[in-house]
């Protein structure tokens, strides 16, 4: 069905924009009242609160009503992605109570007040109002199918950004907006808007001073910068939100996002997501899960060297250069399954299944048991437990210069299992779909993923008909 674009004055809607932030605040006061003093019949067992108790909740209250709005908990979230949002909530919360907790003991309270009641109080108040809102997004979503709670939108732009952007538009309905005009920067062939079902443009030429609209959006690659500040010129008058979205199909973006530095604003466009408190995160997840994984396989490794050993005259581990994180190289250890001087004539990409090894370094290399001792790096920093399965030096070098995006992978740590290697790129194997899966799990990395990723090895990456 061809959508002609809709013309005309677009409604307001800072109403209903206003409406729905006014609830959410009032929904977040009233939880952590509610919250406050459920928690307080189910852990002191009365129903009346004492004077005591009272104020805690309301000064516990004011404080939500404070914090929430400075950590961007009340903007608008259309069209994106919710997890930072319930972030940005988990941290209010905990802001919240560390804050009512270092109060209670400058002012000598904490021994009027269970710190059990406390603690429940916030874990419940922030449960309570994400469930809250994980109820109302369906509602909102369904109301926005129906036409309500939309904004109109203008693009002004190129042909294909415009496109591509009418595309995203139509395809995220939910998102709640609906194209209002677009303007082209040059006339010719509309073939792409036509094919969204999008006629009737016009162009830049009868581009008006005021556009009546909630927002409007220019599309023009990044080297259009003079086009974009004459279009901005052009509407100086208007008081819509104008956004620029910068055309970047021809860039491997990873992690790409706006910083503000020394009040600059620069755009991310190849970023490790290691930084900050990730960094700290990640760094916890690895020696915690390496210490104990250490501690269970310990008689594995026993066994394997007293193997090694009996099998093969030369020394239990096998050091090798790799490189990791920002291209720095390091000594990944590895359980000996070559005979010593395997590799006197040099090194070779591939030909795993020709290299010379002892039945019972065979064996533990068809079952990765050569990798074990790979969690001693991890606990040494060198290694993390997920992350992109590192190279040699000498091969970085030259995949480097052959296959595009291939030194991005070191924007993580190496790792000894990895998004690659549960879907059986390993070995042998296609080293740029490889790449492609260390790429996405780059972009898309958490400790969920990660912890999914260690849970598909115990039944996918250890034995693999791509090992050996």
């Amino acid at each position: 069905m061809e959508m002609t674009i809709a013309r005309g004055k677009a409604h307001s809607l800072s109403h209903n924009r206003w409406l729905i932030s006014f609830t959410a605040r009032c929904t977040d006061i009233l939880m952590t009242l509610f919250a406050g003093y459920i928690s307080y019949v189910v852990y002191i067992g009365q129903w009346m609160l004492p004077d005591n108790y009272f104020w805690g909740l309301a000064i516990g209250s004011l404080m939500v009503a404070t914090v929430m709005p400075n950590l961007h908990v009340y903007r608008t979230w259309r069209g994106r992605v919710l997890s930072p949002l319930l972030l940005k909530l988990m941290i209010g919360y905990i802001i919240v109570g560390m804050t009512c907790s270092t109060l209670l003991f400058l002012l000598d309270l904490s021994s009027d007040f269970s710190r059990l009641w406390v603690l429940s109080w916030f874990i419940m108040s922030f449960l309570g109002s994400l469930i809250v809102r994980m109820a109302a997004y369906p509602i909102i979503n369904r109301v926005r199918l129906h036409g309500g709670n939309r904004r109109h939108v203008v693009l002004i732009g190129d042909e294909h950004s415009c496109a591509t952007a009418a595309s995203h538009l139509q395809a995220e309905r939910t998102a709640g907006f609906d194209i209002a005009d677009i303007y082209l920067t040059e006339s010719g062939n509309e073939g792409e808007l036509e094919a969204h079902g999008l006629s009737g443009v016009r162009y830049t030429s009868d581009l008006v001073h005021s556009i009546d609209s909630d927002e409007i959006w220019i599309c023009l690659p990044l080297s259009s910068g003079d086009q974009v500040k004459g279009i901005l010129n052009e509407l100086g008058t208007t008081a819509a939100n104008v956004r620029f979205i910068p055309d970047m199909r021809d860039f491997r973006l990873i992690n790409h996002d706006i910083s503000n530095v020394a009040n600059l604003y620069l755009l991310n466009m190849s970023c490790t997501p290691i930084s900050g408190a990730n960094r700290w995160i990640k760094g916890v997840e690895d020696r915690v899960i390496s210490a104990l994984i250490l501690m269970l396989i310990s008689p594995v490794m026993v066994a394997v060297a007293t193997g090694i050993k009996l099998s093969s005259p030369g020394p239990v581990f096998y050091r090798q250069e790799r490189v990791s994180w920002n291209g720095k190289p390091f000594n990944m250890l590895k359980f000996r399954s070559m005979p010593v001087g395997s590799e006197k004539n040099g090194v070779q990409w591939g030909g795993a299944k020709g290299k010379t090894t002892s039945k019972f370094g065979s064996f533990i290399r068809r079952t990765s048991l050569d990798e074990l001792p790979q969690f001693i790096n991890v606990l040494m920093g060198d290694m993390s437990i997920v992350g992109p399965r590192p190279e040699r030096t000498v091969f970085v070098e030259r995949f480097k210069r052959e296959i595009p995006g291939y030194m991005q992978k070191h924007l993580m740590k190496a790792g000894i299992t990895g998004w690659a290697q549960i879907n059986g790129w390993r070995g042998d194997t296609d080293l740029e779909k490889r790449i492609e899966c260390d790429l996405w799990y780059i972009e898309n990395w958490s400790v969920m993923l990660d912890l999914k990723i260690i849970f598909l090895t115990i039944f996918k990456g250890f034995i693999n008909k791509n090992a050996y």
